[in-house]
């Protein structure tokens, strides 16, 4: 389907791939820093955004196809992509899917499929979706996405706003993109990506441990692998680091 994009920038083109249950303006929140070196293209999947939701369930080689035509609808025929959580396993199947169009990946907060640890989580996850009353939903989410220090780091004010922020602000394409979390598997994609490829771990994420990055740095050929000291929402956690090394590596 077609996906609502924003394009900002102007360089070498840069692809960026979203996690489940967020967005490109949620998750990537330097997007007009990234846009002084580079054509940036923002695509939000079905049920993100204001992309609507999709009719059935998703698929991976459906949705890498759709990120990329976004990119080549918009005039920007080869990129990087920067993909982050779920987005890193749409990077590595556009990277496989479309090698001559793919520049290099940068891989953030990721996993090539989910293990028991992941899929406890992920049943809990998509059981709390169904549930009308945020309240428990909230409290997952806060505490598998941000560090401990982060979250000890808000006075009365700020956490009563970012409880109600985070119950509010839950994209109604979420319970799909959860279950498809739940099937996706790009381990046989990662020897076959044959490009520049940076993985960032985020060191004190427990909703995708920083295992699973580490395991794709060691299974993509020539992979650099960077830590970041971050809960999985490294957005809000640590974004000045994040950047630096996307920014490093690109450049």
């Amino acid at each position: 389907m077609s996906l609502s994009v924003e394009v900002r920038g102007s360089g070498p083109g840069l692809l960026l791939a979203h996690g489940a249950g967020g967005s490109t303006a949620a998750n990537f929140p330097f997007i007009d820093e990234l846009a002084l070196r580079h054509t940036v293209v923002a695509p939000d999947y079905p049920g993100s955004g204001r992309t609507p939701e999709a009719h059935g369930p998703l698929d991976l080689d459906r949705l890498a196809d759709d990120v990329v035509a976004a990119a080549v609808d918009s005039g920007v025929e080869t990129f990087a992509i920067l993909g982050y959580s779920m987005g890193t396993t749409v990077a590595v199947r556009a990277a496989t899917r479309h090698p001559d169009r793919v520049t290099s990946l940068v891989l953030t907060a990721g996993f090539a499929h989910a293990d028991r640890h992941f899929q406890l989580t992920l049943e809990l996850w998509r059981q709390l979706l169904d549930d009308p009353d945020r309240s428990a939903l909230t409290r997952f989410l806060l505490l598998n996405c941000f560090s401990p220090a982060t979250l000890n780091s808000f006075d009365e004010p700020e956490w009563a706003e970012l409880i109600r922020a985070t119950a509010e602000g839950v994209p109604p394409g979420t319970a799909a993109q959860v279950d498809l979390l739940r099937t996706v598997d790009v381990r046989d994609d990662l020897p076959r990506i044959a490009v520049p490829t940076l993985v960032i771990a985020t060191t004190q994420d427990t909703l995708v441990p920083p295992h699973n990055s580490r395991e794709l740095a060691a299974a993509i050929p020539g992979a650099r692998l960077t830590e970041v000291d971050s809960g999985h929402v490294i957005a809000v956690d640590n974004p000045g680091p994040w950047l630096k090394a996307i920014q490093d590596f690109l450049g």
